[in-house]
């Protein structure tokens, strides 16, 4: 029996291949298995090829497979694309309709199954997504009964007879299969699971139950790839808990809704995208020149301009923190995984309330869609945080206005809602003095700007960086954010296993840059890999910047909207380690 699998359906968009995968793995999630999928898929409705990647383990996991086991092809384009990655002794089962044929020389079996003819057979072919799935279940030998359950629970809505028909599909599709193949494959019978509950699912999906449960009511927001599934997801949540989402005509009318509802009391976000963000940035300048706090999602994609839609990119760390004309206070956080999406929404919002000002959570599209499982999340764990907020504003002299923007020791001044008694004050985007009155004078704009700019250096975020560092003198420290964690995981290990000791660091919060924190750790390490989906190395210069040790650094870049696989990981590591070795 093995340990872990990795299943791929291909074809062109729109026939089917999400809902197969969403079937599939819901069902493998029922068992306890952990799960971590990808879709690569086309910035079209309808049409070209996608295809979703499956990766089955017993043990946790954060990273795609390297190779594939099995191959579901809807079309003979999906196996001339993806018959690279099947390991000797991969299985493809393929639609008979189009005659398919293996590469020259492919080692893999083919089971060509009359998917399409077996749906129309059972009234539509859009039931060949059941067939397909049907066959691939049956052929690592799992309980049907549990995928029988998984389909209910999909059309379950549409009544009886569509149940029916849909589990007749998954029954003739195994039936089929497992008469070619001779019966379930035995080296591809997956160890049992753990049984355990798990929650499955994307990095968008956490970010607005995070949202929620920290207390944001209003979302407004335009859709965009990769972000829209925040919107979709609270749309349906939100209102059950008193709140709304308003989808504005653009960007631009998204932010400042989202500053002017919090300005009103209510905890409220945006969500967007590379272009979305960048029409964004007068507005995030207005957050923080008000000292409004705000709670902005960027889920980075392929740029510049419309760039590459559906692709994976982290080209946007530049713009995150030097995007606004003029100089405001921020802090940028990017979590790493589906749980810290989650819980870093729920201190983006106190961060945002206890220091006044714009906070950025950024991901990037494979931790944004990709879905995967985590541990049940931990809500003993929220705590609400809504800083200076005043509840009751001191009686005002006659004539008085209340300090709104009152200098004080620590930068961050006392704030009400509007229509609080006592609490009347001006609000301007040019500069203004205490009360909030515009004022050009010398000396009040360096008081103004010295107070604002002073909440950069009390930020307190705890656990700025992740570390996992076994050695005091690694060869190598190899960082990372976002969704390069798990990768850089299992790269260590394929190096760990040629000698090669490794740490790891993903840096969680980007601005303001945690200098102290990873000093240490570069500063042991012999030769220092930073790993990006960029063009230019911006997370490499960030460190170069606040920490140095420019000459141990070595950029590992990717930027061809692919995300990295951790044999690639490793295969660059050991180069840069041979580089470095040379120059020595």
């Amino acid at each position: 029996m093995i340990s872990q699998l990795s299943w791929k359906i291909g074809g062109q968009q729109g026939e089917g291949v999400e809902s197969t995968d969403r079937i599939f793995s819901t069902a493998l999630n029922r068992l306890g298995y952990y799960l971590y999928g990808y879709r690569h898929f086309s910035s079209r409705i309808k049409g070209g090829h996608t295809n979703n990647k499956i990766r089955i383990s017993t043990q946790p996991i954060r990273a795609i497979a390297d190779d594939l086991d099995i191959l579901v092809a809807f079309d003979q384009e999906s196996i001339d694309l993806n018959a690279h990655e099947l390991r000797p002794g991969g299985v493809v089962i393929a639609d008979a309709k189009f005659g398919p044929a293996l590469p020259e020389g492919a080692d893999a079996r083919l089971f060509p199954v009359p998917i399409t003819s077996i749906a129309e057979d059972l009234g539509t072919s859009l039931m060949k997504n059941m067939v397909a799935s049907g066959a691939s279940w049956a052929l690592l030998g799992l309980p049907m009964d549990v995928f029988n359950k998984a389909v209910e629970e999909e059309f379950g809505r549409k009544g009886a007879a569509v149940v029916e028909k849909n589990i007749e599909a998954v029954k003739r599709g195994a039936d089929f299969v497992l008469e070619l193949a001779g019966g379930p494959l035995e080296d591809f019978r997956l160890e049992p699971a753990d049984g355990k509950q798990k929650l499955f699912m994307i990095g968008n999906d956490a970010i607005g139950l995070g949202a929620l449960a920290a207390g944001c009511r209003i979302m407004s927001a335009y859709p965009i790839t990769p972000a829209s599934e925040i919107m979709e997801y609270l749309i349906k949540k939100l209102p059950k808990f008193g709140g709304t989402v308003v989808q504005t005509e653009d960007e631009i009318a998204a932010i400042t809704m989202a500053i002017g509802a919090n300005y009103a009391g209510v905890r409220s976000m945006t969500a967007s995208a590379g272009p979305g963000l960048s029409l964004m940035m007068e507005a995030i300048g207005l957050s923080g020149m008000t000292e409004t706090p705000v709670v902005i999602i960027d889920t980075q994609r392929g740029g510049p301009s419309t760039g590459l839609p559906t692709k994976q990119e982290q080209s946007d760390i530049n713009a995150l923190i030097h995007g606004t004309h003029g100089e405001i206070p921020k802090i940028v956080l990017a979590p790493s995984s589906i749980e810290e999406c989650f819980y870093d929404m729920i201190e983006a919002f106190n961060l945002a309330d206890k220091y006044q000002l714009p906070v950025i959570v950024v991901t990037d599209l494979q931790l944004s869609l990709g879905k995967q499982s985590c541990e049940l999340l931990d809500y003993d764990r929220i705590s609400i945080n809504r800083g200076k907020l005043v509840q009751e504003a001191p009686e005002l002299e006659a004539g008085a206005l209340f300090k709104r923007y009152e200098l004080t020791e620590d930068g961050v001044s006392p704030r009400v809602i509007p229509g609080q008694k006592h609490g009347i004050h001006h609000v301007t985007g040019v500069e203004h003095d205490e009360s909030g009155r515009p004022s050009e004078s010398a000396v009040n704009r360096k008081q103004m700007m010295d107070k604002r700019l002073g909440k950069m250096d009390r930020i307190e975020v705890e656990h700025p960086v992740h570390a996992d560092a076994p050695y005091e003198n690694p060869e190598l420290l190899i960082i990372g954010m976002g969704s390069t964690g798990g990768t850089i995981k299992q790269a260590r290990e394929m190096l760990e296993n040629e000698g090669i000791t490794t740490n790891q660091m993903m840096i969680r919060l980007l601005h303001p840059f945690p200098a102290e924190a990873v000093k240490p750790y570069v500063e042991q390490a012999k030769q220092v890999i930073v790993l990006e989906h960029n063009a230019t190395g911006q997370l490499a210069d960030l460190i170069k910047l606040h920490v140095g040790s420019r000459e141990k650094i070595t950029s590992v870049l990717k930027y061809d909207g692919n995300p990295f696989l951790p044999s690639i990981v490793a295969e660059e590591c050991k180069k840069a380690c041979q580089v470095s070795k040379e120059l020595v």
